[in-house]
């Protein structure tokens, strides 16, 4: 397997915990403050290395000591930073993480050189030798771009996954519509699919995605666990019980799992079951990188953890 993971790009910097922001000057102790690489391509790439895929990266960053530091923890997750192109007049794109001690994340976000990726940046070479195709973050170069990658990809037998960055509130049908036809499997949140369709129901715009072209659509749903919804029909798949340190990068593990699975020949559903258990063993510390496993330990954790079945 061998994973082009294109577009967005973080560098988080996360701090835990945090119950309130000190008044004016004021300063609290904290447990941990780490750095790790995340985002919607950068944090499925962690996950995906793990997981024994090759990994290569693609996306926009800048030139600056954020970006060494992204790079520097992507190459040390064995990933191909190759295909990053470095901006001399953005900045790399950041976000700060005060993490709740309940595991929730607000989140201060620097969008940065993410949003100028285009099609002159694309390794066009290397993505139509790669076996899959991750996009993350699709809304922010635009839907006519991404839909020009995704075909190609298409056009040269790669399998291709897209995921959402922006929240629902913020997304439109308009902003994803001509990329759905050329994505073979879509991994948004519940909160995407009802903002990006305009749906109420979770399953009816699932379905509105399966009628726009999409071939399989995988929901998260927190602890709720996911939803797979294909031609043949829906199938939840519950979340695994951990304790929650915290739940940054937990879609973008889940993501890996499930495209790992899907090379593997699994079927959606059990390859949804990799994915959850991915985001459950990235849930049990702090960060998008948290976890010490690869693929049998993710498949043994699935085989033994209880779920909120």
């Amino acid at each position: 397997m061998k994973v082009l993971t294109m577009g967005v790009h973080v560098l988080d910097v996360l701090v835990r915990p945090v119950e309130e922001i000190p008044e004016g000057q004021g300063a609290t102790l904290v447990e941990d403050i780490r750095m790790t690489a995340a985002g919607t391509a950068g944090g499925t790439a962690l996950t995906l290395a793990k997981l024994g895929a090759e990994v290569l990266s693609a996306g926009a960053i800048g030139s600056d000591p954020t970006g060494d530091m992204l790079v520097q923890l992507l190459n040390r997750a064995g990933i191909d930073t190759g295909f990053l192109v470095r901006r001399t007049d953005t900045a790399t794109s950041a976000s700060v993480l005060p993490i709740r001690p309940n595991g929730d994340r607000p989140s201060l976000h620097l969008l940065g050189a993410n949003i100028t990726y285009g099609v002159d940046d694309v390794p066009w070479d290397a993505l139509a030798e790669a076996t899959h195709l991750h996009l993350g973050g699709p809304e922010l170069i635009g839907v006519d771009t991404a839909a020009r990658i995704l075909s190609y990809a298409k056009e040269h037998g790669v399998v291709t996954s897209v995921d959402l960055l922006a929240p629902g509130v913020l997304g439109s049908f308009e902003q994803i519509e001509a990329a759905l036809p050329y994505v073979d499997h879509f991994l948004p949140n519940e909160d995407q699919v009802l903002g990006f369709t305009g749906e109420d129901d979770l399953l009816t715009g699932a379905r509105k995605l399966l009628a726009a072209g999409v071939g399989v659509v995988a929901v998260t749903r927190g602890g709720d666990g996911a939803l797979v919804v294909s031609a043949d029909g829906a199938e939840p798949v519950p979340a695994f019980v951990v304790d929650v340190v915290d739940t940054t990068g937990c879609g973008d593990a889940f993501s890996a799992g499930y495209l790992r699975g899907i090379g593997l020949g699994r079927t959606p559903s059990d390859a949804a079951v990799l994915g959850s258990a991915a985001a459950a063993l990235v849930a049990q510390g702090l960060g998008s990188d948290h976890g010490d496993f690869d693929l049998a330990g993710a498949d043994a954790f699935a085989s033994s953890a209880k779920s909120h079945a």
